[in-house]
């Protein structure tokens, strides 16, 4: 008896057998692969890239915001950094800035140490120190303006232990501190979550690990925490910084720019010229000193965070 046996390809030879088949790849975007996302991005041109043109554009006329205008060149610029009021907005505005980003950034970061975990009632405390984010900035402002008043709680707290009142809005001196402490009081929670979300990343392996080598807490975080949640802390401090060089809502309403403009800032500035005063023009160039402003200190801030992390990789 014969035995035939038959013989079964394999995929492999059956694979070789067959042509195989390269991956089309559009040499182009077809409309129906983006047409849904057109409106947003048409609107997303208007509002800002349009808007951002034609208020540069406008920055160098003396436009009052109707009618005619002139070509004037930097003439703004110049009358910005020759008026002491002006330089005064500037000087406020960078400690504001700086102020709200060193404060607000080193105490979100002990409440996320001390709410990372361990503490039962830490999700009660966390959302504690998050409220006052999702109230709006104004309200807040007005309900500190109560507190910070001279006959308020603060000073009447004061009293009680021992101590003189203070014209706090009033003086030079303490309004800008206290616009300071609101702002800080109100996005503590915001930087809190940043620093939690990148706490949540680090390995509790090397951090007992460390704590068996001898380090203490201090060390631990410094060698061990602090390189992990870097990402985190780029975020936070661009965030701080781009706000605090924004702010407004709070001067506008603790203190309206004064005491003898002692808490001025640059966008309560150009709110003023633009609104107030009708010199559009004028109030644009102060909008474009601002926006500049904002770029060049997120891009060295970005840049800064970047030389590091190649230097360490």
């Amino acid at each position: 008896m014969t035995m035939q046996t038959e013989v079964v390809p394999t995929t492999a030879d059956s694979g070789a057998t067959q042509t195989p088949q390269r991956d089309r790849k559009p040499y182009h975007v077809r409309l129906g692969s983006w047409w849904w996302a057109l409106p947003a991005l048409v609107l997303m041109v208007i509002v800002i890239y349009v808007t951002t043109i034609a208020g540069g554009f406008f920055a160098f006329t003396n436009w009052s915001g109707l009618g005619s205008f002139d070509f004037v060149g930097i003439q703004n610029f110049v009358k910005i950094f020759k008026t002491p009021e002006l330089v005064g907005s500037l000087w406020n505005t960078l400690f504001l800035a700086f102020g709200f980003l060193i404060f607000t950034n080193v105490f979100g970061l002990l409440f996320a140490l001390a709410l990372n975990r361990g503490l039962k009632s830490r999700y009660v405390l966390r959302t504690l120190v998050f409220m006052p984010v999702v109230i709006a900035p104004i309200a807040v402002s007005y309900i500190w303006k109560f507190i910070f008043d001279y006959n308020g709680p603060l000073n009447q707290l004061m009293t009680g232990i021992g101590l003189p009142k203070q014209n706090w809005l009033a003086s030079p001196t303490l309004a800008i501190w206290c616009v300071l402490i609101v702002m800080v009081w109100q996005n503590i929670g915001f930087v809190m979550v940043i620093y939690l979300a990148g706490l949540a990343t680090v390995p509790v392996e090397l951090e007992e690990a460390a704590a068996i080598d001898g380090a203490n807490p201090f060390r631990r975080f410094r060698f061990v925490v602090l390189p992990l949640i870097r990402p985190s802390v780029a975020i936070a401090t661009t965030l701080t910084l781009i706000q605090g060089l924004r702010v407004f809502d709070q001067v506008v309403a603790l203190t309206g720019g004064g005491p003898a403009g002692a808490t001025q800032t640059l966008a309560l500035e150009v709110y003023q010229t633009a609104f107030t005063y009708q010199e559009f023009g004028f109030g644009a160039a102060l909008a474009l000193v601002l926006s500049l402003l904002i770029l060049i200190f997120s891009i060295a801030q970005q840049w800064a965070t970047r030389e590091r992390s190649n230097q360490e990789a």
